[in-house]
């Protein structure tokens, strides 16, 4: 390749190797190369000015920050939903009632009652908006700024500080729980905001105002207007209205009984809230000078189902599920206030009653009084309305409720409604005589009952075996003579009998009322409030309505329907005044006369169930109709045992303690009422004197049996009451 043809040359080494320094030097000598510019170099931070960021660095930092502020924002959203109600949120008590308003009890665990906005009145409102959220109704759902104060006070150990609106509270109460944490606070806040997106601002009010705690176990405003004050949220005054919605920063601190040293701490709190109203304009100041601290009143010991409480809740609530008011899951998920038929102080009368007949007479020291239990029930007869209830002695010690269980026999308070039967049905005795209070029977011991077709093997006993020979119905009504009304019911016919019972009141599948001669001794197992029922109906000249318990029954400010109480005449007015007029007699001088303490017209019937297993007795004036029983059940094992020695008697009889107990009850209960004569309208002819007749002869041999004996009961029926 010839010279002419190179293009280029290589580079000389020793050219290419210049230093950095030589090259700076010539550029200082020679300058800056032309049309080239040159880059001047930022001066090295030096010194303290190290140790702090740039305004590059801080503002990419802020960038950032900003950036995963509004992501964390959106993404948070999308993430968390608004979740069920918290396990509590929703729990609500039944409230039951006296029928004059005053609270009976409250079942379940807690003590709250939900209520309407529009049943909360403007004045407790604005003391609540006042005290906690004066802008709720313009403001968002958070306040981010309180919010993020608080969270960080948390997480810093500074202390746990509110800054909550009342959606992020009611947010706390409704989803949350109270737990104070980084996570449950962030979880507030966005629910909060998707709350105020789905729900209005009076929604969220409303359910702030039920969910909230206020102390002395009181959850929403309803509940704690109760428990400080005694009244509904709607009679709340402005000054109480303030208080209330003080106690909410601090529920327990601010109880001032509780906690008297706590006042000045709980006035200036009270003043707070008060001085705001006025701020916000709604309150008069002038009506604010004027406005006196309003003390609330004791804590009430727990209307929960200590005492005759249970026993009364157990029955209403039978009353409602029985008769399909309520259903039972609908009834246990609360929030109803029932408003009973009871009467508090034939309540309280009752209870006393009782006590001072019964109860003061156990003691420790005899083992049969250990047994002893009481059972009571009391209706107008006009209405049906049962006014009174005694279940036992406490519900808390004795589950069962002995007014309504249907295990121990009536008894020869049965008796009644065989004569009314025979009166209702114009019976006649096996000779064809009409049977009237005046018709005589054969009261021999053990004189066996003749059919028809003559001897039906049934002899049964008298009390303590007594004979009596012939003997009118009265008399025998009087001394319940067991032999009569054996027979009585046998030339009624029991089936007959059964149904006189039944159309009275007595159920028709209670255990043991069997269509045979031993039904007028009462081995028939009714509870004392269906002979209360039954016992009524005489009382209401014939006529019968199923008795009630509930008045009122609402939920949410809706009021639930309740059954029309449909009556019906039962049996003839003159069956069931002719049944009064004998029995009247038993109070002035049989076997009830205990009963004429109460010191006005009365009349009943005494009885005892078989081996002394119970006592009992119903009786009745024209206006209030009551049964008292005296039962007998070992504690331990739970089986009937008999009364022997109990109460430092040789046997409890019906005419001993409950007829002394009804007659303390009667007495106190209508203490106000003026006494009312009874008003009757007997059968004709049933005063008229009849002469003994020919039933038959009864002997005592009565008909054979296998081995020469006679037979002592009824093949069917079960073991006869004594009386």
């Amino acid at each position: 390749m010839s010279d002419e043809h190179q293009t280029w040359a290589p580079r000389d080494p020793s050219a290419a190797s210049t230093s950095p320094g030589d090259d700076e030097g010539a550029q200082g000598a020679q300058g800056k190369a032309p049309g080239k510019k040159g880059r001047t170099k930022r001066p090295k931070r030096t010194g303290w000015r190290r140790l702090f960021p740039t305004w590059r660095m801080v503002l990419g930092a802020v960038l950032v920050a900003g950036l995963l502020l509004v992501g964390g924002f959106f993404a948070g959203y999308q993430l968390v939903d608004i979740p069920a109600a918290n396990a509590g949120a929703d729990a609500q008590s039944n409230v039951y009632f006296y029928k004059d308003g005053t609270v009976l009890a409250r079942d379940g665990e807690v003590n709250r009652e939900k209520v309407k906005l529009s049943q909360v009145p403007a004045n407790v409102r604005h003391a609540v908006l006042a005290a906690e959220d004066r802008d709720f109704y313009n403001q968002p759902a958070v306040d981010v700024r309180a919010m993020f104060r608080a969270g960080w006070n948390t997480v810093t150990g500074k202390g746990k500080q509110g800054g909550s609106t009342i959606t992020q509270q009611y947010v706390k109460n409704y989803y949350l729980g109270q737990e104070r944490t980084v996570v449950r606070k962030a979880k507030e806040f966005f629910i909060a905001i998707k709350l105020n997106r789905e729900q209005s601002k009076d929604q969220i009010f409303e359910g702030y105002l039920n969910t909230s705690y206020f102390g002395r176990n009181a959850y929403g405003i309803q509940a704690a207007a109760q428990a400080y004050y005694g009244k509904n949220v709607e009679d709340l005054t402005t000054a109480e209205a303030a208080y209330l919605a003080s106690l909410l920063n601090a529920p327990s601190a601010y109880d001032v009984v509780a906690h008297p040293d706590s006042k000045p701490a709980a006035l200036s709190r009270w003043n707070y809230v008060l001085d705001g109203m006025v701020k916000e304009g709604w309150l008069d100041s002038g009506e604010r000078s004027t406005t006196e601290f309003p003390v609330p009143g004791e804590a009430k010991p727990s209307t929960g189902l200590s005492g005759q409480r249970g026993y009364l809740v157990q029955a209403v609530e039978q009353y409602l599920t029985g008769n399909g008011i309520i259903d039972e899951k609908t009834l246990a998920t609360g929030g109803h206030r029932i408003t009973t038929t009871l009467d508090k102080k034939k309540q309280d009368a009752f209870v006393a009653a009782v006590k001072n007949n019964v109860m003061k007479k156990r003691s420790d020291d005899r083992e049969p009084d250990k047994n002893v239990r009481v059972g009571g029930a009391s209706i107008v007869p006009e209405t049906g309305e049962v006014v009174a209830m005694y279940g036992g002695v406490d519900y808390t010690q004795q589950y069962v409720n002995n007014a309504t269980r249907r295990d121990y026999q009536v008894g020869s308070t049965f008796k009644p409604f065989v004569f009314t039967s025979a009166v209702a049905n114009d019976s006649t005795t096996q000779d064809g005589r009409r049977i009237t209070p005046e018709t005589y029977y054969d009261g021999t011991n053990k004189r066996t009952v003749q059919g028809p077709q003559g001897s039906t093997g049934y002899d049964p006993a008298n009390e303590d075996d007594v004979d009596y020979g012939q003997i009118t119905v009265r008399t025998a009504t009087d001394k319940s003579v067991n032999a009569v009304y054996a027979q009585m019911a046998q030339d009624v016919g029991p089936e007959k009998v059964r149904d006189t019972a039944v159309a009275l009141g007595i159920p028709k599948t209670t255990p043991d009322l069997t269509a045979s001669p031993s039904i007028a001794l009462g081995p028939a197992t009714a509870s004392v409030l269906d002979l209360t029922e039954a016992y009524a109906t005489l009382a209401n000249h014939g006529r019968h309505g199923p008795y009630t318990l509930v008045d009122k029954v609402t939920k949410d400010g809706s009021e639930i329907e309740l059954p029309d109480r449909k009556t019906e005449q039962a049996i003839t007015r003159e069956a069931a005044d002719t049944t009064t007029a004998l029995l009247r007699s038993v109070v002035e001088g049989g076997t009830g006369s205990a009963a004429q303490a109460a010191g006005r017209p009365a009349v009943g019937k005494t009885g005892t169930a078989e081996e002394d297993k119970a006592a009992w007795f119903a009786g009745y004036t024209p206006d209030l109709a009551t049964v008292v029983a005296v039962m007998g059940q070992d504690p331990d094992s739970g089986t009937q045992t008999p009364l022997y020695g109990a109460l430092g008697l040789d046997r409890v009889n019906g005419g001993g303690v409950p007829a002394e107990t009804w007659a303390a009850y009667t007495e106190a209960a209508l203490r106000s009422s003026p006494a009312q004569e009874f008003d009757l309208r007997t059968a004709p002819g049933s005063d008229e004197p009849q002469e003994p007749g020919d039933e038959g002869t009864g002997t005592i041999d009565g008909p054979d049996t296998p081995d020469g004996s006679p037979s002592s009961t009824s093949p069917s029926a079960p073991a006869d009451p004594t009386t």
